[in-house]
């Protein structure tokens, strides 16, 4: 784990994935003064597009093979649903291929000095990380979310739009928490969980 930044200059990125959620990727790059190579997505490729909402489209997957890993810095912007694994593949598999996934954190959200992200771990505009707070790699803090102080994100979860984590809330990995969805302070939502949108968890989920 390592403290929050949100300064993407270093090295050009590579975007994965063309739908919703890599539109919003897309722009919290940029305003965190990323540049974007291109875009890497199979289906646009196949269909012969060049440009894919202002950004270069590079090609398939079989592209990043083709470069040095240690050239870019790739942004996942394939969406995560539950019970849906794709994301999680796209990340481990070029993980193991030596590219890194540096973490994303809109300018116009709020994060404490004393949180931690994981790689690939994306903080989009509106939420809130509180301090002591720790999210593992690959996890989406989504619009207008919320994670209290000392809470536990797992890896490869989704914490909803408009999701509220009170303090000391523990996630496990590949956890789904719904748009608007509440888990009260202490609770502990176990690894794979599906919490519905709206829901209120006052007990701990298996």
């Amino acid at each position: 784990m390592i403290q929050a930044i949100s300064d993407l200059s270093g090295r050009p990125l590579i975007l994965l994935g063309a739908g919703g959620h890599a539109r919003v990727v897309a722009e919290a790059a940029t305003a965190c003064g990323g540049e974007i190579r291109g875009i890497c997505d199979p289906s646009l490729f196949e269909q012969g597009v060049a440009v894919w909402h202002g950004i270069p489209v590079l090609g398939g997957d079989d592209y990043l093979e083709s470069i040095n890993p240690d050239d870019v810095w790739l942004l996942n912007g394939v969406g995560m649903m539950p019970g849906n694994r794709v994301r999680y593949s796209v990340y481990r598999r070029l993980s193991q291929l030596g590219f890194e996934f540096p973490p994303l954190v809109h300018p116009a959200s709020w994060v404490s000095g004393s949180a931690t992200l994981g790689l690939g771990a994306q903080v989009m505009a509106g939420a809130i990380v509180q301090p002591g707070a720790d999210i593992g790699c690959g996890s989406i803090i989504n619009t207008g979310s919320s994670v209290d102080h000392d809470s536990v994100i797992g890896a490869h979860c989704h914490i909803a739009p408009g999701a509220t984590l009170c303090g000391d809330a523990r996630v496990a990995d590949h956890a789904f928490i719904g748009a608007g969805a509440t888990v009260i302070q202490g609770v502990s939502i176990g690894a794979e969980a599906f919490v519905r949108a709206g829901q209120v968890i006052t007990r701990d989920v298996s």
